[in-house]
């Protein structure tokens, strides 16, 4: 049997080379403030790889995506094994662009600090009098770069952006930046009143994308998941004060109450997480997570 080991390993998913696809592991490691955390997160990994399924067959229409599979009897013998069951991905291999497209529909975290400090977020001016967790009139679109590991990512304007894909792919900047702000917003779109209808509101998230063969924008990386997202339940949201989550959002928050942790949580914050995980797939998908 031939043994792989991972060329790429971030801080949550390890990536190994298939010849002509990618396998995307998806670990039960859980990060936070740029940190890897001490305590792995039980079944995290298949619970975001299956979310990540559920949205990419659901978005199909809007934009073609990486996925090949996430069976692992569709991948080599070395992926039969327990440990990759139900985390891992089969892909195509992209060639990806280095921006994190991020989008948010609601105003909270470093942008609700940022538009009481001076009505902005990321360089983008908002309507006067918003209130923590508000639903923006329109959903708004600040890409980021994408940092080294341990490094921290930038937020960059729109315009910023193009310049960005422009050094890479001259004469082609402005083409790719557009596609890729509008693939985001329109996929967030779709997913957002999806999720709101099963008792979910996204308040944002951040897609990736790449190029495939033909140069064509394909959307790689994970999908909607609570590592990626900010996810509240519907029932109980209400406008003016920060919302509960079910994604790391509890993580942080243990974290930042008990600074002297060195990033090691007890048990019932690991058990609590998982089950946050598990609600959210619960309801987006109809199916209970096993």
């Amino acid at each position: 049997m031939q043994e792989f080991k991972p060329f790429k390993e971030g801080k949550v998913r390890e990536v190994y080379d298939n010849g002509d696809s990618l396998i995307i592991v998806a670990t039960d490691r859980i990060s936070a403030f740029d940190h890897i955390l001490k305590n792995k997160i039980t079944k995290k990994g298949a619970i975001l790889t299956q979310m990540s399924k559920f949205w990419f067959e659901y978005t199909r229409d809007v934009l073609p995506n990486h996925m090949i599979s996430v069976d692992v009897k569709d991948m080599p013998e070395f992926f039969q094994q327990e440990r990759f069951d139900g985390n891992s991905m089969m892909c195509k291999k992209l060639e990806m662009l280095p921006i994190e497209c991020i989008v948010r529909g609601y105003i909270t975290g470093s942008g609700w600090a940022s538009y009481k400090e001076n009505g902005t977020v990321c360089g983008i001016k908002l309507p006067e009098g918003l209130v923590e967790s508000q639903k923006l009139p329109e959903p708004i679109y600040t890409p980021s770069t994408k940092a080294e590991l341990g490094e921290h990512d930038e937020n960059i304007s729109f315009e910023q952006s193009i310049e960005v894909l422009e050094k890479i792919y001259p004469g082609k900047g402005e083409e790719y930046a557009t596609k890729i702000k509008d693939a985001t917003i329109a996929l967030y779109k779709k997913c957002a009143e999806y999720a709101l209808s099963k008792g979910i509101i996204i308040a944002d998230t951040k897609f990736e994308f790449g190029l495939n063969e033909n140069g064509e924008v394909v959307l790689g990386d994970e999908m909607l998941t609570p590592d990626s997202s900010r996810f509240w339940p519907l029932e109980g949201y209400e406008a003016g004060k920060g919302q509960p989550s079910f994604d790391k959002q509890y993580v942080r928050d243990w974290l930042k109450a008990n600074p002297d942790s060195d990033y090691l949580l007890p048990e019932e914050v690991v058990t609590k997480t998982v089950d946050k995980y598990k609600e959210a797939f619960a309801l987006l998908t109809g199916k209970e997570f096993v």
